[in-house]
Formats: C-alpha cells, structure tokens, sequence
C-alpha cells in the first residue's frame, strides 16, 4: 500500500513539473512588420538579441523577407529540451554552410544550430568566448580565456581553431590580451586585441596568425582597447579603437593587409560599430564621457575608394533622434537597405530600425534585450514540425 501510494506522489509530482516546463516555454511572437517579398537571394536574417549580463536571457529572433513578418524569440519554442535556452550574453551570430553559431559570451560556449530550423545540434566549450570567422573547414573563436572579471594581471587571450565537420576545438594559438573581432585575409587571421581587462594597461595590438602553422607570425602596433574589424575590398583592415573613455578618444585605424602596417590613423572617425557594402563602410559611434557623465552619438559613411567622409549621417529622416543607444549595425548585400539596433536602456527590449539605402526609416519592430548581432542567410526558415 505504501508503495502504490509513494508512486502516485512520484507521478503527481512529476507530471506537475513537466506541467511547469511546458509552461515556461514561452512561443514566439510574430509580427507584420512589412508587406512580404519574392525572388531575393537573401530570404531573412537572424538578430541575436545578448540580453543583460547575468540575466541568462540571451534571445533569437528571425525575419523572413517572403511574408514581411518578424518572429520574435523562435529559440525556446523549437528547442524545448534546451535547458536555460539561449544562455548569457549572446556576443555574436554568423552561418557557415548549413549551420547557424552563436556566441554565447558568458556561458562560454558557442552554440551550434541548423540554419534552416534553428534546432539545438551542439554547444562547444570555449571559456569567454567572443567572436567567431570562418575559413575552409575551420572556425575561428577569439577567446578571453580567463574569467568574465576586470583583473590587472586577466591572462593573454587565444583563438580556438574548430572543426566544423566534428564541432570539436582542434588546436588554439596564443594572442594578445582580451582578443576581439577577426578578418581573414588569404591565409592570415588578423585578431583585434582589447586588454579590457587589463584597464588603464589597454593593449594595443592586432595579432597576425599564419593559418598555414596556426602561429602568430606578427604583432602589429595600433591603438589602445582595439575592437571591431571590417575587411574592404582593397585588402585594407578597418580596426575601431574605444579609446579609454577619458583622454583618449574612439577612431578608427586602417592596415593595409600586403604590408602589415597602419597605413591611415582617422580620429575624426570615431567607431562603436562598423558594416561594409562594397566601397561604403557605415561608422557609428557611441562615446561615453565619464567627465560629463553623457553620451555623444555619431553616424557617417566613409568612402574607402575615395577615402574621403561621403556624409556625417546616413539616416536622411530625423529617426535617429528616436535611437536612445545604437547598439549594431548590418547591410543587406544585395539591396543594400541598412538596419540600426537601439538598446534603449539595457534592460528592456530594445528596437529594430530598417532603413533605404537613401537612409529614410521603412519599419521597426520590439526586440529581445539588447539587440546586436545580425546574420543574413539565403535559407528560409521552415515552419515547426
């Protein structure tokens, strides 16, 4: 008798959990942002919204160009088994062949999904992950590699070498401190190195590695605190350096790929976040001074045929007067409509801005917390089996 009740408890108390599971997958939401398009390569994109540190609410969205309609937050409802879903702080997205990775900074792993379902395949553990490139059958992961902490003495930074047909981490090279952002240019990986963690001690290097030996064969001397990188079509290196947030200022470096040098130093370039289609290369900028305890905000195109500033703002309507913190920024290669991220505050869903090529607002549409990262792809994505 005892038995026979003690197994109706169990089942109760388990059909009550299972209840409550099924209750905190929360389903997508779409909505018609714009009238729906055919006959584009590009069928839709993914936005990984990174979601407050610490909060674990790193979130995916999708829209889908064929029917106009903006799904926000697919992750959860097509991977019901996934414990904790997305993870912390979702660092950047991009799709290789047919699988969709997302770096997930604070749960240090990359997530690895299928493009044309974003179902769960694997996680691959890379400690303080940040961003991810590709070449033949190797992904590239800078890593931080220490702990998520401001430490005077945060170890050098690597970047992970992964196979994409195993998803496993074959091999790793040692770089500089608290790497970023990476361009591939022939066989060498350029890698931005921040030492963030490190402050006031920025460092100031791009790291070269020679994908041939997977070692370091040069350290090119830049700016402090470098970040973001943006390979143009002249083999020319675009590196945003934040400045220290006090004397010296955001700008932006360029290194000519033949040579390995720091061909151009433009500090009236100021660069939070950059995108490149073909000879336009979009700035944003946005500095915080801890002496006037404001932001600035700026936006410009630069020429990098001409090499020349060809406008201080590329939104032409007045609507980024409605963008509290632009937060990213992507192009979309084959109409060149642009598309500006808003932040807000950090800690509420933030804002989706998609612009003409002449700069003039066309929709926008409420994101996950802290929208980023984009990632264009010409798969469409299936409808939930």
């Amino acid at each position: 008798m005892r038995i026979s009740v003690l197994s109706i408890i169990i089942c109760f108390v388990l059909l009550s959990t299972s209840c409550r599971e099924d209750e905190r997958i929360i389903p997508s939401t779409p909505n018609q942002v714009t009238p729906g398009v055919s006959g584009t390569s590009v069928k839709g994109f993914f936005l990984l919204n990174e979601g407050n540190m610490g909060s674990n609410k790193a979130t995916l969205d999708y829209f889908d160009y064929e029917t106009g309609i903006y799904h926000k937050n697919i992750y959860a409802e097509r991977n019901p088994g996934v414990v904790q879903e997305l993870g912390d702080v979702g660092n950047d997205i991009q799709i290789y062949g047919n699988k969709l990775y997302a770096i997930i900074n604070c749960s240090h792993f990359v997530e690895v999904m299928n493009v044309e379902t974003a179902k769960h395949i694997t996680q691959i553990s890379i400690p303080n992950c940040r961003y991810i490139v590709f070449k033949d059958k190797y992904a590239y992961v800078s890593s931080y590699a220490g702990p998520v902490k401001i430490d005077p003495n945060a170890r050098l930074g690597y970047v992970a070498r992964v196979d994409t047909t195993t998803l496993t981490v074959k091999d790793t090279c040692v770089v500089g401190y608290q790497p970023e952002e990476m361009v591939i240019v022939g066989n060498k990986l350029y890698v931005a190195n921040s030492g963030g963690y490190r402050v006031p001690n920025y460092d100031r290097t791009v790291s070269v590695i020679d994908l041939n030996t997977f070692k370091v064969i040069k350290t090119i001397d830049v700016g402090i605190n470098l970040h973001r990188m943006e390979l143009d079509q002249y083999g020319n290196i675009y590196v945003s350096s934040r400045g220290d947030y006090y004397d010296t200022y955001s700008e932006t470096f360029v290194i000519d790929s033949n040579t390995d040098k720091v061909i151009e130093e433009l500090p009236l370039l100021p660069n939070t976040e950059m995108a490149i289609c073909r000879d336009s290369l979009y700035v944003y900028s946005t500095e915080w001074s801890y002496y006037t305890n404001s932001w600035t905000v700026s936006y410009a195109i630069y020429n990098t045929k001409t090499k020349k500033t060809d406008t201080r703002n590329f939104i032409t309507d007045g609507t980024e007067k409605s963008i509290k913190i632009p937060y990213g920024i992507a192009i979309n290669p084959e109409t060149g409509e642009f598309f500006v991220t808003d932040a807000k505050d950090y800690v509420t869903p933030g804002t989706l801005y998609c612009f003409s090529r002449d700069g003039k607002k066309k929709w926008s549409v409420i994101t996950g917390d802290i929208p980023a990262h984009i990632a264009f792809t010409d798969k469409k994505l299936k409808a939930i089996q």
